[in-house]
């Protein structure tokens, strides 16, 4: 029998009842002149981060009311079930054990030795890829999850990566993508990954075929019997890869759903990068975070809290959105790799008995690092008419010499959520000189234009300094978060099936762009189609 849903259990109707009584209308500002002691009361520490949650719309009895729901909704029990490998992606028949990836050697698994002869036998090979000065270039070809990920962490790493080798990551089926990373590469200093868990992937496959016609056009001395030494696959079907002329392959299980790849072979362009050890650092900051995720009381269980407040606000106050701001340039990337984390696990609209849910789920979730979207969209956080939960991850210890530039960044950070929250009322816009407004502008208007809301919420993360075993644990406290909001909501947060039909139609298009044939097809495809192929 599957758990209750969240919306079907008494703890969620104490829970409106609080929220009518209490919670709507929730100041911050009050909150906080009323509570000395409200910082320290709601903040969390875990392995490598530290969260500072007393900027959301929530105080200790709210917290309280959530973790009845998450009780009674059986959430520790199906946590367990998870990292004991039941069985979790109900409608594929899988276990989702990606924290078995990062489990450390000898942990009591059925699937431990396996995991840590393929991690063993990847790293060896990255770190002769890093010691062959013939190699300048890597290119990893990939889509989705054997994309985001790599594409996240090298540049968030960039301060352990190895100077001389180049990263380069191609995912998207345009041209345009592929063809200014191999301009000016040598085909003779380059290795190409191809990452495709089942080697048919249509956009990562269509990418390799072009990467593979680009090295053998590569010049005298270049052939087929080449391939074997500048391609290499992160895939299952070492038929397949064979048959394109790859031998070097590292596989992974059908319990590695896409979205938690990266500590999977698909890491290998990871590895390359940063080193063995610095690798195994990563994924132990993952599993200290997993630990936490396994043995943490609910009232500092630090993903749980994230995703209570992520059902708090959703399915309560009705936001629809959170914007993920993180203070360093390293995580620019991190944004990207969260929507699909968690928009492609939890953007469902059935539960898992398959019956329509009366209540919305995945927030959509987008960002840009500080200070450039203070440039950008903070407006619409301060002044739109939209309340937009902002995370904000601050990292206190920079990797650069530029010890004003860092304290910059830092002061912009604090001071962004500070304004979120504090606001600015008329009287206090009023009483100050705006030089750039009009000066025929009546004052009051002024007022009312310069004024901001406030009360808008924030979560504030700060990570000691930006490490592989840091960036480990932030990761898996959004695994971890993502499961629990799924959990309560009664979703099956590990299938995918929302993206069939497009692919589906697209193989059906793909001959007709050739054809002109337009028979079937409904009036808006039909006429695109023909401007198109005219």
């Amino acid at each position: 029998m599957n758990p209750l849903r969240c919306d079907r259990t008494e703890a969620w109707a104490a829970l409106k009842g609080h929220y009518e009584a209490h919670g709507r209308d929730l100041d911050l500002r009050e909150a906080f002149a009323r509570d000395p002691g409200r910082f320290a009361s709601l903040s969390v520490e875990a392995p490598e981060l530290f969260a500072d949650l007393s900027k959301n719309l929530v105080d200790l009895a709210t917290l309280r009311f959530l973790q009845d729901v998450a009780r009674e909704c059986d959430l520790e029990r199906r946590r367990d079930a998870l990292l004991a490998g039941e069985v979790a992606n109900l409608t594929e028949g899988r276990a989702v054990l990606h924290t078995a990836l990062r489990a450390p050697k000898g942990v009591a698994s059925p699937f431990n030795a396996d995991v840590h002869a393929v991690l063993d036998a990847m790293l060896a090979y990255a770190e002769r890829v890093r010691a062959d000065d013939g190699i300048t270039d890597i290119v990893n070809i990939g889509i989705g999850g054997s994309d985001l990920g790599p594409q996240m962490v090298v540049p968030a790493l960039d301060a352990f990566c190895q100077r001389g080798k180049r990263l380069h990551f191609v995912s998207n089926v345009d041209g345009h993508d592929i063809t200014p990373v191999l301009r000016g590469l040598d085909p003779k200093k380059t290795l190409v990954i191809v990452a495709s868990k089942t080697f048919t992937t249509q956009e990562t496959m269509a990418n390799a075929a072009v990467a593979r016609a680009w090295f053998l056009a590569g010049g005298q001395g270049v052939n087929e019997s080449d391939i074997a030494r500048h391609f290499a696959a992160t895939t299952t079907n070492v038929k397949a890869a064979a048959e394109f002329g790859i031998t070097t392959t590292f596989g992974f299980w059908d319990w590695v759903g896409g979205r938690y790849s990266l500590w999977s072979a698909i890491g290998l362009p990871i590895a390359i990068a940063i080193g063995e050890a610095n690798f195994r650092a990563l994924l132990a900051g993952a599993h200290a975070l997993d630990r936490h995720f396994a043995e943490a009381p609910l009232a500092q269980h630090l993903p749980v809290l994230l995703g209570l407040l992520d059902v708090w606000y959703r399915n309560f106050h009705g936001f629809t959105s959170r914007s993920v701001a993180p203070y360093h340039q390293g995580l620019r990337r991190l944004p990207a790799y969260l929507q699909q984390l968690e928009m492609e696990s939890n953007g469902k609209c059935v539960d898992v008995d398959g019956h329509a849910l009366p209540y919305g789920t995945s927030p959509v979730v987008w960002g840009e690092p500080g200070t450039n979207g203070q440039h950008a969209y903070f407006q619409m956080l301060h002044q739109g008419t939209d309340v937009i939960p902002v995370e904000f991850i601050l990292v206190k210890t920079a990797a650069h010499p530029h010890a004003d530039l860092q304290t910059k960044l830092l002061a912009n950070g604090l001071a962004q959520s500070a304004a979120l929250m504090l606001g600015k009322d008329t009287d206090s816009a009023r009483a100050e000189k705006a030089p750039t407004a009009s000066a025929t502008l009546d004052r009051d208007v002024l007022a009312r234009h310069r004024s901001f809301p406030g009360n808008r919420p924030s979560t504030t993360f700060v990570l000691d300094a930006l490490t592989p075993r840091s960036l480990g644990a932030l990761i898996a406290l959004y695994e971890h978060r993502v499961f629990t909001s799924g959990a309560l909501w009664g979703i099956n947060s590990f299938d995918q099936w929302g993206v069939e039909l497009g692919k589906a139609l697209c193989n059906d298009l793909l001959p007709r762009l050739a054809s002109g044939d337009t028979a079937g097809l409904d009036g808006s495809t039909a006429g695109l189609l023909k401007r198109l192929t005219a």
